[in-house]
């Protein structure tokens, strides 16, 4: 088949479109903002290009087919070998070597991005070892589009501006321009699957087909590089909102040589290299590279519009099972890896972004102080799920920015103070876990709100607001003392002679949640495929923030016997190092044979288990450092930390080696923010997490609790004699309330604590009868109506257990 150049290509709409690998080598972008392109890098080619936000990727990768025009066509992702290092020390700057197996030829390419325009520049140099291929060698640029995240409805043609050949492609407002500094002798667009170049070149290894237009479908981009003598030359991907303003981009880009380009990029990002005052590399194993590494790697993952907001991966997980149906990715913003990512580079010594973020994050808290589960870039939420830790990580940020000086003209105060009466109002039951999974009773979560409350108590005590101080106090503290009731089991089955330690949940319905759920018998249904089992029996570390923020002693026999349960139901030892499941029966990961997670399947290994227990090991006085190693030793070649690491036995024909990467996100922010605290925590020899005010009040002088605190959202049933019944509300009542059955009844009008807009009412039990019972409701005045239901607490003579 030998169409004319001016033929429509054929096949439409092409084969159903896919993403690519999640295993990111490399990940980059100009440090300067005016340049709005990202890129991911993996099996020696380029991947996702990022335009205009850090959310929303163009491509599905870009690459070289060689061919000799007679006996092979070599496709660099899957026929050469790769090898990628850094040139340019702190900065994202890459070269990748692909090479010929036989070592007849190799491909050099520096992948950068332009330092001013939003362009992606590849400066490519062929060198030909084997002097029978010498002119006979040709080389063809292969980009798949999938235009603000679609790989369906794309549409591209051949175009001419100003004698130069282009190949372009659109969707909506978004333009991509590819173009070579030495020219495109040929070129062609495609439906992949039936007319791309790929099928054309894999026929015959000859560029037989020259489409010029192929609309509404999944396409490709190909061009013939015009090889000169030097075998050297530029490939330019441009992206902008009109064929002209591109196209613009593009000239202007090439109009400048490479090494001009490449001195300024680097210097840009040489400009925010770490202060040496923060430069740690002597607690590092390999000389402080994976530290300065990862630094790039939190900073590269912040948009430079919506400033401050940082997704959690350039990836999505499992992507070459992903359809355009899964929009989202990692390429998100969490609240909880954001204020992560910002904790770690605030260790770091770089002060801006933490800043930004903590702005961010103010801008989308809604109204009654929650964030989303995730939201895209602008604020936008993507999914609905409610996570208490997530509430409670802004203000960790903030009273970190606040003791570091660093909030400069900003003002957090509205921001904390909402989200500290909705963890109030809402805790301490959280609709979903730190995994995102399950609603109930999490020690990790727990962790979180008690040393989030606690920094806004500790705040608004140095500001001279007592009574507000006294308030949250009071509930922090009740926090505390039932941590052990809600989380801990007494009847443990999994590791004989240890009944006795922490869970990983304790379930319970978030929309009729059980304030007395005990967690030796309440039963948990687990997420992908898991499996209905015994909360009891179902552990995993999430207990060890406890320690992390101070909460409990290191050194607590049941914190250390909970520790040793873990260790011999999730610990894997790898080859890196130590490697820890996040709880028994996870079906999250990829599966025993190999093949990729699909809703069900097993969960593996991931280093920020890793990297938390280096922190735990730090706190109970031990040396981290074999766990700095660990996660060192975890990154691929190109230093990019994952989610998820292969625990099994090696699966050669799966690509699976025992203690790398699997098909998870990759690199993932999260991990690589735990490596750069768990390095900064071994130089200051204390958790860097750890709040202060937390560790003194229940871990050096614990203090009890006075209280017993009841809300619509934990309608207690039971109250210790003795201590304060609390009722607190989120709107002004009268309490209408009796011990006697209602034979005598009393009413009390709830007291106002206006800073933080709560309302609550006291009940003294220590004169009430024994066995008595507290009836009550309310009359709310602001609707002037009855509630329409009565409530009642149980007064217990004994101390609840």
């Amino acid at each position: 088949m030998n169409p004319l150049e001016n033929s429509i290509a054929f096949g439409a709409p092409g084969i159903e479109p896919r993403w690519t690998s999640s295993a990111k080598e490399g990940v980059g972008t100009a440090y300067h903002t005016s340049c709005r392109v990202w890129f991911t890098l993996s099996h020696g080619i380029v991947n996702e290009i990022y335009y205009p936000h850090v959310d929303q990727p163009n491509t599905r990768d870009f690459q070289f087919l060689v061919t000799d025009g007679e006996t092979f066509c070599h496709e660099e992702k899957r026929d050469l070998t790769h090898a990628i290092d850094y040139p340019e020390r702190d900065c994202l700057f890459y070269r990748l070597t692909n090479s010929e197996p036989r070592g007849r030829y190799r491909v050099v390419k520096h992948i950068f991005a332009d330092p001013h325009q939003s362009v992606l520049l590849v400066h490519t140099k062929v060198e030909v070892l084997d002097e029978s291929l010498r002119g006979k060698l040709r080389l063809y640029a292969l980009l798949a589009p999938h235009i603000t995240g679609y790989g369906a409805g794309n549409s591209c043609w051949c175009s001419e501006v100003a004698g130069i050949k282009l190949i372009r492609a659109q969707r909506e407002n978004v333009h991509l321009i590819m173009a070579c500094s030495t020219g495109f002798s040929r070129r062609s667009v495609g439906y992949v699957g039936f007319s791309d170049g790929w099928q054309d070149l894999m026929h015959n290894f000859k560029m037989d087909w020259q489409f010029r237009t192929a609309e509404n479908g999944n396409i490709a981009l190909t061009g013939e590089v015009d090889l000169l003598a030097t075998h050297e030359f530029t490939v330019a991907v441009a992206f902008g909102r009109s064929y002209q303003s591109t196209t613009a981009k593009l000239f202007q880009s090439l109009a400048e040589p490479f090494e001009s380009h490449r001195q300024a990029y680097v210097r840009q990002w040489q400009r925010a290299v770490v202060n040496p005052k923060f430069d740690f590399s002597a607690d590092t194993s390999d000389g402080g590279g994976m530290y300065r590494l990862s630094r790039c790697v939190l900073l590269a993952h912040e948009d430079k519009v919506f400033q401050g907001a940082l997704v959690a991966s350039m990836s999505i997980p499992w992507g070459e099972t992903k359809g355009d149906n899964d929009l989202g990715g990692y390429h998100l913003v969490w609240t909880r890896d954001l204020v992560q990512s910002a904790t770690a580079l605030l260790a770091t010594g770089q002060t801006g972004t933490p800043l930004r973020a903590l702005i961010w994050l103010a801008a989308i808290q809604r109204p009654d102080g929650s964030f989303p589960q995730n939201s895209w870039i602008d604020g936008s939420a993507y999914w609905s799920g409610l996570q208490l830790d997530q509430v409670a990580a802004p203000i960790l940020l903030a009273w970190r920015l606040h003791r570091q000086d660093a909030l400069g003209l900003f003002n957090p105060r509205v921001m904390m103070v909402r989200a500290a009466a909705h963890l109030i109002l809402q805790g301490p039951i959280t609709s979903q876990d730190r995994w995102e999974e399950n609603a109930g009773y999490s020690p990790s979560t727990l962790a979180t709100v008690i040393a989030a409350l606690v920094c806004a108590a500790d705040w608004a005590k140095e500001f001279g607001l007592a009574g507000v101080a006294d308030f949250v106090f009071a509930y922090t503290d009740w926090l505390a003392a039932h941590l052990e009731d809600w989380t801990v089991t007494t009847q443990g089955e999994l590791v004989e002679g240890f009944p006795r330690h922490y869970i990983r949940i304790n379930p319970t319905d978030p929309n009729a949640p059980d304030a007395h759920a005990d967690p030796n018998t309440t039963m948990i249904q687990l997420a992908n495929g898991g499996g209905l089992h015994p909360g009891r029996n179902v552990v995993g570390g999430d207990f060890l923030h406890l320690v992390r923020f101070g909460i409990r002693g290191a050194n607590d026999p049941l914190i250390r016997d909970s520790v040793e349960v873990i260790d011999r139901v999730v610990k894997h030892d790898l080859p890196q190092g130590p490697g820890w499941r996040r709880y028994n029966h996870d079906g999250y990961g990829q599966k025993d044979d190999g093949s990729a997670y699909d809703g069900t399947g097993v969960g593996r290994c991931w280093p920020i288990l890793t990297g938390e227990r280096g922190h735990y090991e730090l706190a109970a006085g031990r040396d981290p450092k074999p766990f700095i190693a660990a996660m060192e030793n975890f990154a691929n070649q190109g230093g990019m930390i994952t989610e998820q690491l292969w625990d099994g036995p090696d699966l050669p024909d799966a690509n699976m080696k025992r203690g790398c990467p699997t098909g998870a996100a990759m690199p993932l922010c999260w991990s690589h923010a735990e490596y750069i605290s768990l390095v900064r925590s071994r130089h200051d020899g204390v958790c860097l997490h750890r709040v202060e005010p937390a560790f003194q009040r229940y871990v050096l002088h614990p203090t009890e609790s006075n209280y017993e605190i009841w809300s619509l959202r934990h309608p207690l049933r039971r109250v210790s004699r003795g201590k304060i019944l609390r009722i607190i509300l989120a709107a002004q009542a009268t309490v209408v309330w009796s011990t006697d059955d209602g034979a005598q009844t009393n009413l009390v009008d709830t007291i106002h604590e206006s800073r933080l807009n709560l309302w609550f009412a006291d009940f003294p039990t220590a004169d009430w009868p024994a066995a008595s019972a507290l009836t009550f409701t309310f009359f709310w005045k602001r609707d002037q109506r009855w509630e329409g239901r009565d409530w009642q607490v149980s007064v217990l003579s004994e101390q609840l257990s």
